[in-house]
């Protein structure tokens, strides 16, 4: 992928999550409710809300991972750009938790916009209907059940925005394969392998793998997107494996980092190359740049855009810059742009967007809509 040139800073990442078994009947019974009663349930949809009654939210997981950190700073951005606060809510992961949090703010009584990173697939039908029955504006980001699209359910929903993560998957892979001259054996570290990214960067490696005979797949364990947990899973593997590991492959950078510290507790640090599928987070980008830790690649989807766009587009739909209910399917279910990151450009990566970088996007949050999501 090339490095756009419209801005300074091209961007960074994360990424996480599908299960069409996870209940096809409450599938049915969100759309039916949605395409039946939104009306009812939703009383501001298609008519526009005075900017002084919206209530502008951010849900994500937690503040001390640097990719939501991001996030949570992209959409204070757009926040600042209409003069309005924005409330972060962190649930470190607990989905009830998270819920409990979006119900409440939406008992204030004003309409609430929110940009939301549910915690798991099935987490999006109940966030997604809570929305709906109190009348605001919800824009999803990562994880959305298969066959469930915002259209079905109602204008509530304006949009979801996923990312390719057999793409990043395959890249990092790939990239990981040169550096090992194309043969020897690699470990894997996946996310929550109910998330749909964790299933696409997965599969991503294992097309990199069919197309490399001369790199084997020894292990693969998930360390569920956290760095401590890695760190302890690649002890594990390390001993397992013994004199046999060339390579990591993680879906994430926080867990790639993790298995760095436990290659350098063993003197392995930097004669291992490894790479990370997602986030592109600071300590990363640093790695890559720096090259003394093997640390090779990693693929940016912007957290900052990610934060700051996801939030302009619901707050266009609730303030009706944005017609939810004429945009087509397109508009409203769509895969966002993303970068791999490599040596040769990660001094772009590193720099810090200003909001006046991200206005074009706050303007057109659909600018980086690269296609409807398969």
């Amino acid at each position: 992928m090339s490095t756009p040139n419209r801005r300074s800073r091209p961007g960074r990442v994360w990424s996480r999550r599908a299960r069409l078994g996870v209940a096809c009947l409450g599938l049915v019974a969100l759309a039916a409710t949605g395409c039946s009663s939104a009306s009812e349930s939703s009383p501001n949809q298609g008519k526009p809300v005075n900017a002084k009654d919206l209530v502008l939210v951010q849900a994500i997981r937690s503040l001390s991972n640097p990719y939501h950190a991001e996030w949570a700073k992209g959409g204070e951005m757009f926040a600042a750009s209409v003069g309005l606060p924005v409330q972060t809510l962190t649930d470190g992961g607990d989905s009830q938790q998270q819920l409990n949090q979006i119900k409440s703010v939406l008992s204030s009584g004003k309409t609430v916009v929110l940009n939301a990173d549910p915690n798991t697939t099935s987490d999006t039908q109940a966030i997604v209907r809570a929305v709906q029955d109190a009348g605001g504006f919800v824009v999803t980001q990562w994880n959305k059940p298969d066959g469930l699209t915002p259209e079905q359910v109602g204008n509530s929903w304006v949009a979801h925005i996923g990312f390719d993560g057999n793409t990043g998957g395959y890249q990092t892979a790939k990239a990981l394969f040169a550096g090992m001259n194309n043969t020897g054996g690699i470990i894997a570290l996946q996310g929550i392998l109910d998330d749909v990214p964790a299933k696409e960067r997965f599969a991503g490696l294992r097309k990199a793998l069919s197309e490399t005979p001369g790199v084997q797949l020894l292990d693969q364990q998930t360390a569920h997107w956290t760095r401590n947990e890695a760190f302890q899973v690649t002890q594990t593997l390390l001993a397992k494996h013994a004199g046999q590991v060339r390579g990591v492959w993680a879906a994430n950078d926080d867990m790639a980092l993790g298995a760095i510290q436990a290659l350098r507790a063993v003197g392995l640090v930097g004669k291992v190359p490894i790479v990370g599928a997602s986030d592109a987070v600071p300590e990363a980008l640093q790695d890559i740049q720096a090259g003394n830790t093997g640390y090779l690649a990693t693929v940016s989807t912007d957290a900052y855009w990610q934060g700051g766009a996801g939030l302009a587009l619901a707050y266009a739909a609730a303030t009706g810059k944005f017609d939810v209910a004429t945009a087509p399917p397109a508009s409203r279910s769509f895969y966002g742009k993303e970068f791999l990151v490599t040596k040769a450009n990660v001094a772009d990566f590193l720099k810090t967007p200003t909001a006046a970088d991200l206005a074009p996007d706050f303007a057109n949050p659909q600018a980086r809509n690269v296609g409807p999501l398969q």
